[in-house]
Formats: C-alpha cells, sequence, structure tokens
C-alpha cells in the first residue's frame, strides 16, 4: 500500500500544476470558440471548464470531506444535469476559468489541513464500491487529465474544422474524434 502522506504530497503537486496548463491552453481564445461543439453531443471549452469549475467543489471537495468527517454516503451528482440547468453553454468562459483557479486555490488550502492517515476511510459509493479518500484524491488528478485531453481534442477538432477544406490529416488523427 501505497504510503498516505506521499499520495497526498503528489496530489496537491498536480492538481496545483493544472490551473496553468488550463490557463495556458485556452489563453486568447474568442468567444465563439469557447462556445463551439465539435458534434451536438459533445460540449464546448467553456462547458469542460463549468464542469471542472463545480465538480471541484460538489464532487471531490465534497467526497473527501465525508470520508474526513466519516460519512456513511455521498451526496449523488449528476454532471448532464448541471450543465443543462447551469447554463454552462452561455457562460463567460474567462470567468469560469478564473472561478475554477480560486476554487483550485480552496481546495489546495483545505488538503494541506488533512491529516494524511486519515485518507485511508472509505465511504460506499453505489456504483464503484468503497472508496477511500485517497482513492478520491488519485481519481481528482485523473479527472483533470481526462478533461485535459477532452479539452485538448475538443480545440484541436474546432481548428480542423475551422480551416477546412485545408488539410490537418497531415498531422495525424485527432484523439476522441468522431466520425
Amino acid at each position: 500500500m501505497t504510503a498516505p502522506r506521499d499520495v497526498l504530497s503528489s496530489v496537491r503537486r498536480e492538481l496545483a500544476r493544472f490551473p496553468p496548463v488550463l490557463e495556458a491552453l485556452l489563453k486568447d481564445l474568442d468567444a465563439a470558440t469557447w462556445r463551439a461543439r465539435p458534434t451536438p453531443a459533445e460540449w464546448a471549452p467553456v462547458e469542460i471548464v463549468c464542469h471542472l469549475r463545480d465538480e471541484e467543489v460538489e464532487d471531490f471537495g465534497a467526497r473527501i470531506k465525508i470520508v474526513l468527517e466519516g460519512g456513511a454516503a455521498f451526496s449523488p451528482i449528476d454532471p448532464e444535469r448541471w450543465a443543462a440547468e447551469r447554463r454552462y453553454l452561455e457562460t463567460d468562459g474567462p470567468q469560469a476559468l478564473a472561478a475554477f483557479r480560486d476554487r483550485r486555490v480552496t481546495s489546495l488550502g483545505s488538503l494541506d489541513a488533512i491529516a494524511p492517515a486519515r485518507l485511508s476511510a472509505a465511504v460506499d459509493h453505489p456504483r464503484a464500491g468503497a472508496l477511500s479518500g485517497l482513492d478520491l484524491l488519485v481519481a481528482w488528478v485523473e479527472h483533470d487529465r481526462l478533461h485535459l485531453a477532452q479539452l485538448a481534442a475538443t480545440l484541436a477538432r474546432l481548428w480542423a474544422t475551422r480551416w477546412a477544406p485545408l488539410r490537418t490529416d497531415y498531422a495525424g488523427p485527432i484523439p476522441y474524434s468522431t466520425p
């Protein structure tokens, strides 16, 4: 088993690295690209950032708190519903990114106060089974990385569409591309 202190230390470092990566990727994006969806069923960059912003507080941070407090169950979440109800597509992209960055700073501060040994406690999740605080921490970093890949693929597809009929396929296939 990995030492809780090592997991917590690595997770803090990785979570802190993510906002500047997002900012660099999204810097100077125009309003139309923030809201453009590669296909009607896929999220635009602003929707991905809004999702990250809300998950920061309502998923990972909240669930780790439940583990630390000895809770018995996690509150359900519904990111797809949030996207519609909270009108992610209409949100200002740079404002959503700033809100995410602020929430991440708060999250990192709360992680500083955790005694690593307490993260070994677990709470049952109806679909995933028992999840410890350590599981949630490493999943949090993985969540960031999965959405970074999604965002990069979305931007690559939007770029290719923007310049069609010029051919971008010479660069290689776009990940997560749909036919």
